[in-house]
């Protein structure tokens, strides 16, 4: 599933694509894939300006001129690439008035669109429940350190992937954040000494804002608006990486169920 890194790459690449930019036409080929009616969804959207594009956790927010917003879920499998190609997986296609277009593929078909009213975005969020942005300035130490006090007996990994704790990390980064802090997957919170706290919080905004910056990992269908691949994956110390030699200590990297995801680790590197 695209984390933060991918999102928000996404979500930058739009702006840069398409904002300013006034849809034409919507084409829907699934339409279970728009929760809303789709002969008002139809109407809502066309004609309507891309005012801009924001993210908040997982969720890419599109903001429209006529008071509306697209709030798109990408979940597994789910692309938005501009001026694409329309192939089986193609389930809507934003057509420009410039001629433009952006498609919206999705092979699982897990993903998902919105409609939201401007005037109801902050309650639709609130009632998600997401975490702090743990990229934006007000995530300090202090901040990570109160929310951890609240779950002391929660295991580390699962608490770093909970979108309630903290808004955007999943399976990928929280194994790479907590290797490079050099802390087990299974450590609870209540186990941690300060130095580790502040080793996972340094990890958390060191490595989202190098996979931000290599416009995210490609370990499965994600691409970005351009169609291309992140290059993040390329940087993996652990994730996915069950018996290679770990790159620091030879030592082979390990990978356990951990509830109903898995976690990857050095077990000579992480303590």
């Amino acid at each position: 599933m695209p984390e933060l890194p991918e999102v928000e790459t996404i979500k930058r690449q739009l702006n840069n694509r398409i904002r300013g930019r006034k849809i034409k036409e919507v084409e829907v080929n699934l339409p279970k894939f728009v929760r809303y009616p789709l002969n008002q969804f139809k109407k809502l959207v066309k004609g309507a300006v891309i005012k801009n594009v924001k993210r908040r956790a997982k969720l890419l927010i599109i903001e429209l001129s006529n008071g509306y917003s697209l709030v798109v879920h990408l979940k597994l499998t789910g692309q938005l690439v501009f001026n694409g190609q329309n192939n089986k997986h193609t389930h809507l296609i934003y057509t420009f008035t410039d001629k433009n277009w952006l498609v919206h593929n999705d092979l699982r078909q897990f993903g998902f669109v919105k409609v939201v009213a401007k005037k109801d975005l902050n309650s639709f969020f609130i009632k998600e429940s997401f975490g702090p942005e743990p990229l934006n300035k007000e995530f300090t130490f202090d901040l990570f350190k109160s929310l951890l006090n609240k779950r002391k007996k929660s295991k580390i990994k699962p608490l770093l992937m909970d979108q309630k704790f903290v808004a955007g990390i999943g399976n990928i980064y929280a194994d790479e954040i907590l290797f490079r802090a050099k802390v087990l997957p299974i450590r609870k919170v209540n186990d941690l000494e300060i130095g580790e706290v502040r080793k996972i919080y340094q990890a958390i905004k060191e490595i989202l804002t190098l996979a931000v910056k290599k416009r995210g990992s490609s370990n499965k269908d994600y691409v970005d608006t351009k169609g291309g691949k992140g290059s993040y994956s390329f940087l993996q110390k652990v994730y996915q990486r069950k018996n290679k030699a770990c790159f620091k200590c030879k030592a082979k990297i390990k990978r356990i169920k951990l509830g109903s995801r898995s976690a990857h680790f050095c077990p000579q590197c992480q303590k």
